[in-house]
């Protein structure tokens, strides 16, 4: 018999810079934690599980992803969640809600996702600098774009992560990656030119997105040929040079797609 036999799914969104990443830790704001905090406040109790869909980076935000909950009891969630997103405070919120078979699983469900990376050339307001990162570096588009599809396909990408002793399997699949130039947010205190790197696949390693984005950076600056980033493809095990992440704030979960 299962403890907690109704289960919900809900989708939501947040701004990270202020969290250290999804998963709770001791001591520290996490999204997560914000999460179960609210929920114990509004439900009352702490009977339930949470699993989330995605273990995102200190300072990564999501504009679309999900998590579960596990509970005892079913639950009337039209009334609570204008309560529970007051309680979230703006920076995270729940956007839809809906009760699915005890049997899902939402690691197991999730079919691929999206990620955009977003930054610039220069530094134009400090207000900007919570989504967009300033690169303070003459970079080729045509090349950056090069340097983009060169990691569509199945690979090992051992050497653009941070390994963990616990993964042994580092080959994803990139359905599709690109750099455009978007046309600018609108405001003020954003720049006029302000370049998106997207990149889809089917998971992600710890601090892949960053590592493939400053590599990217690399070859649009001239620093790396495009034969760089190949040859750590084909030969993920060589004792290669650790690349840096780039920042975490110009990252965003844009979409998760379920099966």
């Amino acid at each position: 018999m299962q403890l907690r036999p109704i289960t919900y799914l809900f989708t939501i969104s947040y701004f990270g810079a202020r969290y250290k990443g999804w998963a709770i830790q001791k001591g520290q704001p996490t999204i997560q934690g914000k999460i179960e905090r609210v929920f114990r406040y509004v439900l009352g109790h702490n009977d339930f599980t949470i699993m989330g869909g995605s273990r995102t980076d200190s300072g990564v935000s999501c504009k679309q992803g999900y998590f579960q909950i596990f509970l005892k009891f079913e639950v009337d969630w039209q009334e609570l969640i204008p309560v529970l997103n007051e309680n979230l405070g703006g920076e995270i919120l729940i956007h839809e809600v809906k009760q699915v078979d005890r049997s899902f699983n939402l690691i197991q469900e999730i079919q691929k996702k999206t990620y955009r990376y977003f930054f610039a050339r220069n530094a134009d307001h400090a207000f900007s600098s919570s989504f967009v990162v300033p690169v303070f570096k003459d970079l080729r588009l045509d090349q950056m774009n090069l340097a983009a599809k060169a990691f569509e396909g199945s690979y090992d990408f051992k050497a653009f992560c941070t390994p963990s002793d616990t993964k042994s399997n580092f080959t994803r699949t990139i359905n599709f990656s690109d750099i455009r130039l978007e046309k600018g947010l609108g405001i003020d205190f954003f720049q006029d030119k302000i370049y998106c790197f997207e990149v889809e696949g089917d998971g992600f390693l710890h601090h892949q997105v960053r590592k493939m984005m400053r590599a990217i950076w690399y070859v649009g600056a001239g620093e790396w040929s495009l034969e760089e980033i190949q040859n750590r493809l084909s030969n993920p095990d060589s004792d290669w040079e650790k690349i840096p992440a780039a920042p975490a704030y110009g990252l965003f979960l844009w979409e998760t797609q379920l099966k």
